[in-house]
């Protein structure tokens, strides 16, 4: 059996000019402050990223706020950065988004503690259905990934092909 999963839509989303979905997170004080930004960034360097062994992106910020993890995954700290986006311009195929560089951000918390049964507030906000709270699986066939347990991405993978 599925389980219940909170389904991001990375293309449906990036047609989206200006998100400005509700959150139920207590410790959101703006509207603007929304933790789908997070959840992008986290899809796109799990499925848009080139994963370059020696990352420009990383070498651009001058805060260190980027770091290539041993799975080859990049990540940023939050806290770290100052959203100059040097990283964005410094990555030569574009998968750095520019939008999703908040100077603070803070994390989706995927709903914890919220009865499973209920539709999170992003959800139910969307305008354009880039978020969804579906029972999935991932599915390759489909561009259907997860990202951990609770949140699964619909998008196309980079893929390197051997030459």
């Amino acid at each position: 059996m599925s389980q219940k999963r909170l389904l991001l839509d990375l293309e449906k989303c990036e047609d989206c000019e200006d998100c400005a979905v509700k959150c139920s997170y207590f410790y959101r004080p703006r509207l603007e402050d929304h933790g789908v930004l997070s959840l992008r960034e986290l899809a796109a360097f799990a499925l848009v990223c080139r994963r370059c062994e020696n990352p420009s992106c990383a070498a651009a910020c001058a805060f260190q706020a980027l770091e290539r993890q041993a799975n080859g995954l990049m990540h940023r700290y939050n806290m770290r950065c100052v959203s100059c986006k040097c990283c964005s311009h410094a990555c030569p195929f574009g998968t750095i988004y520019p939008d999703t560089l908040a100077y603070f951000a803070t994390p989706c918390d995927l709903c914890a503690g919220r009865v499973p049964a209920q539709d999170p507030a992003c959800v139910a906000d969307c305008a354009r259905q880039a978020l969804q709270f579906v029972e999935i699986e991932p599915d390759e066939a489909q561009g259907i990934f997860l990202l951990n347990d609770r949140v699964a991405v619909k998008a196309p993978r980079w893929v390197k092909q051997a030459v």
